[in-house]
Formats: structure tokens, C-alpha cells, sequence
């Protein structure tokens, strides 16, 4: 079926814009964002009808105090974007912190080292009873105590995405659903003027061009993605019932996922850790799980989730990795079993690096997250990314 007349160019070829940004998950979204603020005439080119990639699979964590060093700077850049676009369009964002629960001496460990090292309040470290008051006022029996990670954010990944492509088109921006990005011809001769962005939808002028999608860097450039050594991570979640209808206002990480976020891995505490899941826990390690959990404005919950790696993701779900995780979640929250809503495999684009930034040719880059935290740092790395075309205007 033809897109409705609305959506075509009305003049195949010559319809100009300062800025065209394809992919509309949320890394395209965070450099459309950034070019309205700079007063620029954006197109968003998005090849499905709405969100369906890892922008909407993902739980919603902002995770933004368990970062280091650019990455850090990036999380707390996209946490301050996060709460004002939720605000000005109307979408689910809160300002929750997050809580990591520790059920061991070492977990425990690794919290009170990061919490020593960053600035006072960050990482509050909570006793047992705070620690079920969070989870809804039950948990593991085994929990020691936790950390408060006071910069976290949460928003619905099922809203955001489309609440912030509302909110852009709202102040200027074009989007086009359903068109396919296929190919980029530079300006001729020195680079001046601006270059063609070839559509399904046509063609279109522009000074400057920004890829933004995902894992598929492969389908597109694939002796860059090969170069940054780009795999996709295939991830298994599910969204069940929060047990006897608790609020779990904070997102919630255990762990696992301390041997997965900087901020934890730099803790001299770390390798101690990893050698106590090893032996308690090797289900786990062997999944490559992050067992943690965020919960939507409907009440349910979040959960998961386990990592593979390849450069083609089978799209079948291991029923054994989807009990382990379940038993582990249910576990963690001291409840007798979860009613699974729903499954699904979700995927990211990974790599050595956490993200990717490159310019394969005059007036085009392409910008990828590369390492599972793009609600994280997303909005950051575009405000880092138009700093440098800025600079290099």
C-alpha cells in the first residue's frame, strides 16, 4: 500500500533539508533532537512503520551511575534529555535511581568500594530492610544489604520511542515511516554544497547525514562494522506479573550485573565477585545473564536477560535459559514463581568498542552504540557527536 500523500516528497529530487537522519530508534531520535536545538530542517527516514528494534526490547534503565570516564558524561547528559523531552511530550520517565541488591560478602564489597570512590549520596549503601522496602517489601532471604544509585532513570520503552518521534515532529522535524535508507552520494567536487540521500520514497538534498541503525551497521558498511569487529547480541526477556501487584519504583540490579557495568568491573572488589558466582551461580555465568528488572507504568515487570553473540542472531529462544532466568528473578524477589505476559529476543549491536562513530564519506556519519546501553548514553553521545560537526563546519 502507498504511503499516504502526506508522507511523499511532493518534488522527487530536490526537496532540501540541513539535516537527514536515518533510523528513528532512539540513537537517531537523540541526533534529530540535537539538530532542532542547532534550528536546522531535519528528515527522519525510518524504514518500519514504528519502533520495533532494540529502542522498544530493552528495559527502560537509564544506568547511569554504574558508568566511567565519556561514558559517564554521556549517561548524565542523556539523563537530564530524558527527563525534560518525557516532560515537554508527555511520556513515562522517572527519576528513580536504581537499586543493586548484594547477596553476598563480595557483591557487598564492590558496592561499598564504588560508593567510597564517587561523590557523596551517588551510591548510598542500604541495609537489608531498605533493600526489601525497594523491592516491594519482600526479597531474597540471602540479601545482605544493597546500593542506592541515585542517578538512574527509568522510562517505558514502549512509549518512549514514540513519544519522543511525537515530540520532534511537534517542533519541526519530518518523519518518514516506511522508507528504506539506500545509499549516500556525496557533493560533487571539493565536498561543497550538500549531498543526495537516496530513498524508497526518492531522493533527498542535505548538507550533512547521520546512520544511526543499530546493528544492521553490517547491511550497510560492512567493511566498517567488520573493521570495529560489530556482532549482534541476542538477548532473552520477558515481561511478567509483578508478585501480589508490588511497586518497585527504583530500576533493580543484582550481581550479575556488576560484572557487566564499568563502573563495578573497575572495582578491585570485582574479581572476587566473579570467582563467588562462578562457584554459586554457574547456570548463570553460563547464559551470560544480567539478572535485573524495571516495571512499566502498568505494573508489570521487565525481567532478564541472557546474551549470545554472532553475526547472524537465530531467532529461536532456549526454553532451559528462559527458566533460568525466570527462577533467578523469582529468586531475587523472594516469590514462589512469575507469570510470564509475554517473551521476546531482543537485539544490539556489539562490539570491542561501546560505541561507534565514523564518517565513510564527506557529509555522512555513521553512529552506532555498540554495547547494550544506548537509553543510556544515547542523547550524550549525539550532543558529543554534533560538537564535533560543529567544530568541524
Amino acid at each position: 500500500m502507498d504511503a499516504p500523500a502526506a508522507q511523499r516528497p511532493d518534488d522527487v529530487g530536490t526537496e532540501q533539508y540541513d539535516v537527514v537522519v536515518v533510523g528513528a530508534g532512539v540513537v537517531g531520535l537523540a541526533h534529530a533532537a540535537e539538530a532542532l536545538d542547532r534550528g536546522l530542517r531535519v528528515l527522519i527516514v525510518e524504514r518500519d512503520h514504528r519502533a520495533v528494534g532494540a529502542s522498544v526490547r530493552n528495559f527502560g534503565h537509564a544506568c547511569v551511575t554504574a558508568q566511567t570516564d565519556r561514558l559517564l558524561d554521556f549517561a548524565m547528559v542523556s539523563r537530564e534529555r530524558w527527563l525534560r523531552y518525557a516532560d515537554a511530550g508527555g511520556f513515562f520517565a522517572v527519576d528513580s535511581g536504581a537499586v543493586a541488591v548484594a547477596r553476598s560478602a563480595e557483591e557487598r564489597a564492590v558496592l561499598e568500594e564504588l560508593s567510597a570512590g564517587r561523590e557523596p549520596g551517588q551510591v548510598a549503601m542500604l541495609g537489608v530492610e531498605a533493600v526489601r522496602t525497594h523491592l516491594g517489601g519482600k526479597a531474597d532471604s540471602s540479601v545482605v544489604g544493597g546500593a542506592f544509585l541515585r542517578d538512574d532513570v527509568r522510562v517505558d520503552p514502549r512509549e518512549a520511542v514514540a513519544g519522543l518521534a511525537a515530540l520532534l515532529t511537534e517542533r519541526g522535524a519530518r518523519v518518514l515511516w516506511g522508507t528504506a535508507f539506500l545509499g549516500h552520494e556525496p557533493a560533487s567536487g571539493t565536498g561543497a554544497g550538500d549531498g543526495v540521500v537516496h530513498t524508497t520514497r526518492g531522493r533527498f538534498r542535505a548538507a550533512r547525514t547521520i546512520v544511526c541503525v543499530g546493528h544492521d551497521v553490517d547491511r550497510l558498511y560492512p567493511s566498517i562494522a567488520e573493521r570495529h569487529g560489530i556482532r549482534r547480541c541476542g538477548l532473552q526477556m520477558a515481561r511478567v506479573g509483578a508478585p501480589a501487584g508490588r511497586r518497585i519504583t527504583p530500576a533493580v540490579l543484582s550481581g550479575t550485573s556488576m560484572l557487566r557495568y564499568p563502573a563495578f568491573v573497575a572495582t578491585d572488589s570485582n574479581p572476587a565477585l566473579r570467582a563467588r558466582l562462578a562457584a554459586d551461580a554457574p547456570e548463570l555465568l553460563d547464559i551470560d545473564a544480567n539478572i535485573m528488572l524495571t516495571q512499566r507504568p502498568d505494573g508489570t515487570l521487565i525481567v532478564g536477560d541472557s546474551h549470545r553473540y554472532d553475526r547472524t542472531m537465530d531467532p529461536f529462544l532456549s526454553e532451559q535459559t528462559s527458566d533460568t532466568l525466570l527462577d533467578a528473578i523469582a529468586r531475587l524477589l523472594g516469590a514462589h514463581g512469575l507469570q510470564v505476559v509475554e517473551r521476546w529476543l531482543g537485539v544490539y549491536a556489539s562490539a570491542p568498542e561501546p560505541y561507534l562513530v565514523a564518517h565513510p564519506e564527506a557529509g555522512l556519519t555513521l553512529v552506532s552504540v555498540t554495547s547494550g546501553v544506548g537509553m543510556t548514553i544515547s542523547h550524550g553521545l549525539a550532543h558529543a557527536v554534533w560538537r564535533e560537526l560543529d567544530g568541524a563546519a
